[in-house]
C-alpha cells in the first residue's frame, strides 16, 4: 500500500482535486521566483532611505540665513522628527557614511555567519539539508515560512523607528542583525526546491530566467521604497515587510519541496484494487527513492510516473515487486563538500563578485544622489536600470554557458569586461542622461551575470557532481557554502564603501575594480582546464550529460 510521506500543503490538496498535470513544475518555478523576489524586495529599502537619513541640508541653511538677515520672525523650516537640522539622528553627523556602512555590515555579516552556523550544525548532526538545527525538525516549507514571517517582522520594525521617533543606533543595528540571520532561510531552500523539480539539460537557461528574481525584487523594492521615502520613510520598510510576511503564508499553503512528496496524495486517489503492495515509504521530503520493477525487467522511477496519467501513478498493471533503495545517503560534511572539484574556486570568486554586486545594491542610489544631484526618489528610480541590466546579464550568462559548456570561462569573460565598465561608471557625473542610462544597463549586466550564474546553475552543478554518486542531499550544503562565502564579500563591500567614500567616490571604484580582478584570478585554473579539455570540463554541460 502507498503510504504517506511528507505532509502535502493544504492549498495543493485543494487544487489537486481539479487538475494534476505538469503545471506543478510551472507552479514551483513561479512560486519560488516570487518567494525570493520578496526577500530582495525587503533588502532594498535601506539603500533608498540612506539619502533621506542624511540629507543635503545646504538649502535649509540658506533659507535660515536669509530669514535671519531679513529679520523675519518666522522660524526656518525644520524636520518633524529633528530639532536642529534636516537629517535623521544619529545619521546627522559627519561620520554618517561609516554609520550607514555599519548598518549594511550588520545585516550582511549576520547573513554570512548564519550560513556558517547552518553548516556547522549540519556537519555535526547530519540534519536535513540547508536547514541547520531548526531544519532537523522542520521541512523546507515550514522552515522557509518561519523565516519569511520573521523577516517581515524585523523589516517592519526598522520602519517603526520612524513612526516612534527612535534615534538609537543600537536599535537599528539589532534589527539588521536579526533580519540578516532569519534571511539565511531563503536561498538554500529555494535553490534546493527548484533543483528538485528541474533537470540538468538546460540548467543555465532555466536558472538564468529564474534568478532574475534578484533584480526584479531590487526593482520593486526601489519603486516601493521610493514612493514613500520623501514623505514617510518608515513606510518604505513597513510595506515590504508586510509583503514578505504575506508571501511566507503563501509558501506554507502551496510550496511543494520535491515531486516525490505528491506520491502519497496520488496514492490516495488510486482505487484500492490497483494499489501497489509495498512497504511503507519512510523518506521525508522526497529523499527516499522508490522504483517499480516490472515483469519485463524495466525499472521506472516515481519521477517518471508523476508525469503519467492519474491511473498510472503507483498502479503499474503487472507489478511484481517494489525495489527500494537500501539506505538513504547521509548529508555530506562541510569538508566533504569542499573537496568537490570547483567548490573552493567558485566560492572565492563569488566572494569578490558579490562584494561588487552588493556595494551597488546598498550604495548606488546614494551615489547617484550625490553625483547626479537628484532627489532620493529620482535616484532610486534611476538605480533600477542597473537591475534591469542584471536580468539580461543573468539570462545571457546562462544561455552562453549552456551552449559552450563552460561555466567558468563564461564568468571570467564577463568579469574581464566588467573592469573597464566600472571605470567608465565612476565618471557618471560627467555623462549626459542618455549615456548614464546605457552605462547603468551594461554595468548591471556584466556585474550581475557571473554572480547570477555562480549562485544558481554552478551551485546546482556542483551539488549534483558525479563524484557524489547521486547523493542529492549535498545540493543544499554546497549551495550554502558557495552563497555563504559570497556573503562575506557582500558584507565587506558596503562596509568598505562607507569607509572609502569619505575620501572620494573614486576610491570606492578602485576597490570594486580590484575585487573584480581578484574574482577573475580565482577562476583561472578552471578556465584553463575548460579551454584545454574538449571532453570533460569541470563544470559544463558535457559533464552534466554523464549523469
Amino acid at each position: 500500500m502507498c503510504t504517506n510521506m511528507a505532509a502535502v500543503p493544504p492549498g495543493i490538496r485543494m487544487l489537486v482535486s481539479f487538475d494534476r498535470d505538469q503545471w506543478y513544475r510551472a507552479l514551483t518555478f513561479i512560486l519560488t521566483f516570487l518567494l525570493y523576489t520578496s526577500f530582495h524586495l525587503s533588502r532594498k529599502p535601506i539603500s533608498i532611505v540612506k539619502s533621506e537619513l542624511h540629507k543635503n541640508c545646504s538649502s535649509v541653511s540658506e533659507i535660515a540665513t536669509l530669514a535671519s538677515s531679513s529679520g523675519s520672525l518666522q522660524p526656518p523650516p525644520q524636520s518633524i522628527h529633528t530639532d536642529m537640522d534636516c537629517s535623521w539622528k544619529p545619521f546627522d553627523k559627519k561620520n554618517y557614511r561609516q554609520l550607514l556602512g555599519a548598518m549594511d555590515y550588520s545585516f550582511l555579516c549576520a547573513y554570512a555567519v548564519g550560513m556558517y552556523l547552518s553548516w556547522a550544525s549540519h556537519d555535526v548532526t547530519t540534519v536535513h539539508p540547508c536547514s541547520g538545527i531548526i531544519g532537523e525538525r522542520l521541512p523546507i516549507r515550514l522552515y522557509l515560512t518561519v523565516g519569511m514571517l520573521s523577516s517581515g517582522l524585523f523589516t517592519c520594525l526598522f520602519g517603526l523607528g520612524y513612526v516612534y521617533n527612535i534615534h538609537n543606533m543600537g536599535f537599528y543595528v539589532f534589527v539588521q542583525v536579526a533580519n540578516g540571520l532569519v534571511q539565511t532561510t531563503g536561498w538554500p531552500s529555494v535553490v534546493t526546491c527548484i533543483s528538485n523539480w528541474f533537470g540538468k539539460g538546460r540548467r543555465g537557461l532555466v536558472m538564468g530566467l529564474w534568478n532574475s528574481h534578484t533584480s526584479v525584487g531590487n526593482i520593486l523594492g526601489s519603486l516601493i521604497a521610493g514612493y514613500w521615502v520623501s514623505s514617510n520613510w518608515g513606510m518604505s520598510f513597513i510595506v515590504p515587510g508586510i509583503i514578505i510576511a504575506v508571501m511566507g503564508v503563501v509558501c506554507f499553503f502551496f510550496l511543494i519541496e520535491h515531486p516525490n512528496d505528491l506520491k502519497s496524495m496520488y496514492a490516495q486517489n488510486t482505487s484500492p484494487g490497483k494499489r501497489v503492495p509495498t512497504k511503507s515509504w519512510n523518506g521525508v521530503n522526497g529523499h527516499t527513492e522508490v522504483n517499480h520493477q516490472y515483469k519485463d525487467n524495466k525499472t521506472q522511477s516515481y519521477d517518471t510516473e508523476l508525469l503519467l496519467p492519474s491511473d498510472s501513478v503507483c498502479v503499474p498493471a503487472q507489478t511484481v515487486v517494489v525495489v527500494k533503495r537500501e539506505s538513504e545517503p547521509s548529508a555530506i560534511s562541510f569538508m566533504g563538500a569542499l573537496r568537490i572539484p570547483g567548490v573552493i574556486e567558485f566560492s572565492l570568486c563569488l566572494l569578490f563578485a558579490k562584494l561588487v554586486s552588493y556595494t551597488f545594491l546598498f550604495w548606488l542610489p546614494l551615489y547617484i544622489t550625490k553625483t547626479a544631484h537628484l532627489d532620493a526618489k529620482q535616484a532610486g528610480d534611476l538605480s533600477t536600470l542597473f537591475d534591469v541590466g542584471g536580468i539580461v546579464g543573468g539570462i545571457l550568462a546562462g544561455v552562453i554557458s549552456d551552449k559552450l559548456g563552460m561555466r567558468a570561462t563564461t564568468c571570467a569573460v564577463m568579469l574581464l569586461l566588467a573592469a573597464p565598465t566600472l571605470y567608465g561608471f565612476s565618471m557618471i557625473s560627467e555623462f549626459g542622461f542618455g549615456p548614464t542610462i546605457g552605462m547603468l544597463l551594461v554595468c548591471g549586466g556584466l556585474v550581475n551575470g557571473p554572480y547570477s550564474l555562480i549562485t544558481t546553475a554552478v551551485s546546482a552543478d556542483l551539488g549534483t557532481h558525479k563524484s557524489l554518486k547521486g547523493n542529492a542531499r549535498a545540493l543544499s550544503t554546497v549551495t550554502a557554502i558557495i552563497d555563504g562565502t559570497g556573503s562575506i564579500g557582500a558584507a565587506l563591500g558596503p562596509l568598505l564603501a562607507g569607509l572609502l567614500s569619505a575620501g572620494g567616490w573614486d576610491q570606492v571604484f578602485y576597490m570594486l575594480m580590484t575585487a573584480d580582478f581578484l574574482a577573475l584570478l580565482c577562476l583561472l585554473r578552471l578556465v584553463t582546464k575548460e579551454l584545454t579539455s574538449s571532453k570533460s570540463p569541470p563544470i559544463s554541460a558535457v559533464e552534466l550529460k554523464e549523469h
